[in-house]
């Protein structure tokens, strides 16, 4: 069983609890981090999740995100995380967005509440999805989904549409 690590508000570690039983409609601080892979033409992988998963299932987002284990170094779980969910061996992964912060709540009432920072990393080839993760996955050109992450930011996960504009601010997408 996988644990998540627990945070204060300042983002120091205070404990850690299942990930089973983090996510519910009163869900602590928690550290999590964001993936963003690109391919060597410049296209960004973008996954649905999968219709099983308790929040957001179904729901068009960015190629991955996870949590780290307790004393995993983040970096080392992107790479595990990237490999397990899409089969992908990540080149140049970087941190850019390292106090992301984001609570959102879904329609079911789950909220999401995390210090999520964001990374981006490139690959040569197509990933390999496990299906209890990824219900489907598509290579986009990066100014198509600018356009419509801002047209329709409702029809993504709540983090990516924040995302986004904080990404292409500062050049990464």
């Amino acid at each position: 069983m996988d644990h998540v690590t627990l945070l204060a508000e300042d983002g120091t570690a205070i404990g850690i609890r299942l990930k089973s039983e983090v996510h519910t409609g009163d869900t602590p601080l928690h550290l999590a981090f964001s993936c963003y892979v690109f391919d060597i033409r410049g296209r960004l992988l973008v996954t649905r999740r999968a219709l099983g998963k308790r929040t957001w299932p179904g729901v068009w987002t960015n190629s991955f995100c996870g949590h780290p284990r307790p004393d995993e170094e983040i970096t080392a779980a992107v790479r595990r995380h990237g490999a397990a969910e899409l089969g992908l061996q990540l080149d140049g992964l970087r941190l850019v967005l390292p106090d992301y912060r984001y609570r959102a709540i879904d329609a079911s009432g789950i909220v999401e509440n995390e210090i999520c920072p964001v990374h981006v990393a490139v690959v040569d080839g197509d990933p390999s999805a496990d299906p209890d993760e990824v219900a489907e996955w598509a290579w986009i050109e990066v100014d198509d989904l600018v356009d419509v992450v801002a047209r329709a930011p409702f029809a993504f996960s709540p983090w990516m549409s924040e995302q986004i504009p904080l990404l292409r601010a500062i050049g990464e997408v």
